[in-house]
């Protein structure tokens, strides 16, 4: 899992700049396009990332401060399935989800570019944050409860979420949770996590996806981000 190249040489990126620097940026990549094949990722022509597959994702890259030509290249080949410019901010950390359908159906293969917030929770507290990443879904509501706990009469923490929107981060007390994904207006669930265990420290993110291919039945993703 999470499988990576790291680039060692300065001139992997920019030529006589040091690969990680203290007042550079972090980068992750996650692969979210359920009819897309494991990619490979190019960063201003260099390979960083190889055969990465759908639902997988890697560890955080560090890179220095600057404006980069990202491509996104079918594993193996030279097809590019998308290439963009990304800014990177001195001291921030990224997480970059590729979404959508690559083989022509709406809605398009895309980026995600979510800028991540690994500042320590409150004493006694954890960060979740929630992203709708599955193209076959309709907006969703999201619960949060106790493990197992009926929603009836339950209020959703976050309402009417749509594809390619991300919430902020919600603080919430260290326990045991339960996070269940519904069509928006309903308490139909779409995604279920099961049992959540959760320490001091912690920090997820929580990533709806299709099923390979596409469509139901739809499953998440839930990053470490920090702890």
């Amino acid at each position: 899992m999470k499988r990576f190249l790291f680039a060692f040489a300065a001139a992997a990126l920019a030529a006589g700049t040091l690969f990680a620097q203290s007042t550079g940026a972090r980068v992750r990549v996650v692969h979210a396009s359920p009819d897309a094949p494991a990619v490979d990722i190019y960063v201003n022509g260099n390979i960083v990332l190889e055969n990465l597959p759908f639902r997988e994702y890697s560890e955080y890259l560090s890179l220095p401060v600057g404006t980069y030509n990202v491509e996104i290249k079918v594993t193996g080949t030279n097809t590019v399935v998308k290439q963009l410019s990304v800014p990177l901010q001195a001291g921030k950390d990224y997480t970059a989800i590729a979404v959508g359908y690559a083989g022509g159906a709406s809605p398009g293969f895309d980026v995600m570019l979510l800028e991540d917030d690994n500042s320590a929770p409150a004493d006694g507290r954890i960060k979740i944050r929630v992203a709708h990443t599955a193209p076959g879904a309709p907006a969703v509501d999201v619960y949060v409860t106790t493990p197992f706990e009926t929603l009836s009469g339950k209020q959703p923490v976050l309402t009417n979420v749509p594809f390619k929107a991300a919430s902020g981060y919600l603080s919430v007390p260290i326990g045991m949770y339960q996070a269940r994904v519904a069509v928006a207006g309903t308490k139909t669930i779409a995604i279920d996590s099961h049992r959540l265990v959760t320490w001091g420290g912690m920090i997820r993110t929580i990533i709806a996806v299709d099923s390979r291919g596409g469509g139901a039945p739809f499953d998440l993703i839930l990053l470490p981000d920090r702890n």
